[in-house]
């Protein structure tokens, strides 16, 4: 499923992918960037570089820890280690630290994905859970993504 915004406590969230499988589900966090990336789990923010300027951004990790623990909300009869949350760089960035756990290129989650070989449900728990979040989720319109920007404006206009 892609581009699913959900409801939360605080408004919503606005995930990039969520997989379903029999593996699990998995919460996915993408981020098309180029340049030298320096970012570490536990850090509010990261810093892409590209020449000499700088960028931060919000560490992704923390930004996919909101939107795995709304889907495990929501799926609230699965084990939360059934959930996951992943981070892919699909653009040309190159970690100039320690890369964190959890945090993927494309290939590198596709070859990890391939290599799950335990279930973890059945065919129609996956299939409930897929028509949990279909119920749950906004309507995929301009809309809906207008509402989820003001949110977040007025969740993070301190921080401004």
């Amino acid at each position: 499923m892609n581009n699913v915004t959900l409801p939360s406590a605080e408004g919503t969230t606005q995930i990039d992918h969520v997989l379903v499988s029999r593996y699990g589900i998995f919460v996915i966090e993408t981020k098309d960037y180029s340049g030298w990336i320096f970012g570490d789990a536990r850090a509010e923010q990261w810093t892409q570089v590209i020449y000499k300027k700088k960028s931060r951004f919000q560490n992704p990790l923390r930004q996919n820890y909101k939107h795995i623990k709304t889907v495990q909300a929501l799926l609230d009869f699965l084990p939360p280690d059934q959930v996951h949350g992943v981070v892919v760089f699909t653009g040309n960035a190159e970690f100039k630290t320690k890369r964190p756990e959890d945090v993927f290129t494309l290939p590198e989650l596709l070859s990890t994905l391939g290599k799950l070989d335990t279930e973890v449900m059945p065919l129609n728990r996956l299939q409930f859970c897929v028509g949990r979040l279909e119920c749950q989720r906004l309507a995929l319109t301009k809309q809906t993504d207008i509402d989820h920007q003001a949110h977040l404006k007025r969740r993070f206009a301190d921080f401004s």
